[in-house]
């Protein structure tokens, strides 16, 4: 119950939603008392001689008695009923609205929450969780949750008391008869238990297979282009039923015991209503008991038996939602892997010398990185080549602590990355990545993630100085054109001219170029490099290039090879040493070296 504990703890907030919702209640576990308590003795009444004036009592919650003869009596009767119904009608609405609305807010909360975790946990843990999973777990589950609890908040207010009310008005009536209805209260108990423990592993397990699902919906639209190329559609529509039906397979055998479980408690609860009429009959018949008492005990009985089957009912909802909450708490538990040091250290605007000191790195106890140190200075262009697979993009990835390394240290101008604080170390470093990353929104706060509070001459500065303003201007709405989902309304070229303007509005000291030209054609290519080239002015700047013509007049070309550096210097020096440079110069440019020589 530790997962109800923790769900219950989110519903504080809003405790006086919750005390409404518990009037409500109170309101509604009242009147179907009152109800029970009094048919007997209506009925009595009514069919009672006309001849003669009779007591109405409506019991001990009233002390005042009224004369009514019986025919008074079924005049009013109807009228009574609708004003008593009218009431039941405002505590039930006041009560569901009210704990169904708290439990709403409390939800809202949980899923805040895990999307606030998720935003700060470390890159590794994305790399190692599929997107789909990560959006099941804030969707599917947090649904799942949300529906069994609003369902057991509320059912445990109004259901409880009013079991509660008519328990105490069966043993007011005849507490023997009251003993005989409650043996078999624990023989509902029972199947409850073992129903919710099956459906809460059930639940579990289907969510897995409903995540699964979300994985696929996630990679076929965001790989739709490539499917369509290459005529799978009806390959991913046989991998998304064979994911349903698995699915399904959960889903129907959850289907079974939640259909098993009201049929068990009705037989169940119809040995306490036959035995409550066999031994309240004889004590009637015996004159032990009389007959309006009677007929008030098998209403009360019958109505009580309605909550304590919802309850029951509720509990493996209840069961269910559990079995949401612990996968959702187990992102909400998550701890990043890149945190601050308790005495972690500000920093203004940094100078830009970055040195990597023997630096090991590996993913999952595969080793990408050993002994790598290399250093750049204020201003230098270092550039890195390689091979795929050689360590390039995870070298870069550790200056803005996406990872921590291994062993060795990453410093910006003396320090150990480690020390400073996060949101400072980000502040100095401007990224263009080989995947163009654009959001749903506006050509301008696409740039303005490279500064919130940037004005619109600031973006277009940018833009200018990324060779980008010539292209927005022609956009149905300028900046403010809405350019789609990952930019797909423009050209790989002028979403790699957006990127670099972001990170000129961004103005970082440290600049990292993950192969920001490899996808684009000759023509786009030269204006990005324009751009470019405006970016990396008077700033530290890391290249990763499989084009070698964009690196050829860095400061310092670093040749990785299976994570360890194999060569480094200029152009000119790695060619005249005649080792992997020069293999993967000449296997790039044989039959165009002329060219090479004139960008030389």
């Amino acid at each position: 119950m530790g997962s109800f504990r923790r769900l219950l703890g989110y519903t504080l907030p809003y405790w006086r939603l919750i005390l409404v919702s518990l009037v409500g209640a109170i309101g509604v576990a009242a009147s179907d008392s009152a109800i029970a308590f009094s048919v007997g003795k209506v009925l009595k009444q009514v069919f009672s001689d006309n001849s003669h004036k009779i007591e109405v009592s409506l019991g001990p919650l009233f002390s005042t008695s009224f004369s009514f003869d019986s025919l008074n009596i079924f005049r009013l009767l109807p009228l009574a009923l609708i004003m008593l119904f009218l009431f039941r009608g405002v505590c039930r609405f006041t009560q569901q609205y009210c704990i169904t609305y708290a439990g709403q807010l409390a939800v809202q909360d949980v899923r805040n929450e895990i999307y606030q975790r998720n935003m700060r946990l470390s890159l590794r843990f994305f790399t190692n969780h599929p997107t789909g999973v990560l959006m099941a777990r804030v969707l599917n589950d947090v649904s799942l949750m949300q529906g069994g609890f609003s369902e057991v908040l509320m059912s445990v207010f109004r259901d409880t008391l009013t079991a509660l009310g008519l328990l105490g008005l069966i043993f007011y009536l005849d507490w023997r008869l009251a003993v005989i209805t409650l043996i078999v209260v624990p023989l509902m108990i029972v199947p409850s238990k073992i129903i919710g423990r099956h459906l809460k592993r059930l639940a579990k397990l289907g969510l897995e297979r409903i995540s699964d699902i979300s994985c696929i919906l996630q990679e076929t639209f965001s790989g739709i282009k490539v499917i369509k190329a290459f005529g799978l559609e009806a390959r991913e529509v046989a991998k998304f039923r064979s994911s349903n039906l698995r699915f399904l397979t959960f889903a129907r055998k959850s289907l079974k015991y939640e259909s098993l479980h009201a049929p068990i408690l009705e037989v169940i609860s119809s040995l306490g209503i036959a035995s409550v009429i066999w031994f309240g009959g004889s004590h009637v018949l015996s004159g032990q008991m009389s007959a309006d008492a009677f007929i008030s005990f098998v209403v009360a009985m019958g109505m009580l038996y309605t909550p304590v089957k919802k309850l029951l009912n509720v509990y493996s909802l209840l069961q269910r939602s559990l079995g949401a909450a612990e996968r959702v708490f187990e992102i909400i538990d998550e701890k990043p892997e890149i945190m601050d040091n308790p005495d972690a250290l500000s920093l203004g605007r940094v100078r830009g010398e970055v040195e990597f000191r023997n630096v090991s790195f590996s993913y999952n106890n595969e080793p990408v990185l050993t002994n790598v140190s290399l250093s750049a200075r204020k201003g230098e262009v270092v550039a890195l080549v390689g091979t795929s697979g050689a360590g390039k993009t995870t070298l870069v990835s550790l200056i803005p602590r996406f990872y921590d390394v291994a062993s060795g240290s990453v410093m910006i101008d003396g320090i150990d990355i480690r020390e400073l604080k996060l949101i400072d170390l980000l502040q100095q470093i401007a990224l263009v990545d080989q995947e163009t990353i654009l959001f749903n929104e506006t050509i301008s706060n696409n740039i303005r993630y490279g500064k919130t509070d940037a004005t619109d001459e600031e973006v277009e500065r940018a833009a200018r100085a990324a060779y980008a303003h010539d292209f927005i201007s022609e956009m149905p709405e300028g900046y403010q054109t809405n350019i789609g989902d990952r930019g797909v309304r423009i050209s790989g070229g002028q979403k790699q001219r957006l990127c670099i303007a972001r990170a000129i509005l961004k103005n970082a000291p440290i600049l990292i170029l993950d192969e920001a030209t490899s996808a684009l054609d000759t023509e786009s290519e030269q204006m990005v490099q324009q751009a470019i080239n405006n970016l990396m002015s008077n700033r530290t700047t890391f290249v990763i290039a499989h084009r070698l013509s964009t690196i050829l007049h860095a400061d310092t070309i670093v040749v990785l090879d299976k994570g360890v550096v194999a060569e480094r210097g200029s152009h000119r020096q790695l060619l005249e040493a005649d080792g992997l440079y020069k293999k993967l110069y000449t296997m790039q440019f044989q039959g165009d070296d002329s060219d090479v020589r004139a960008k030389m």
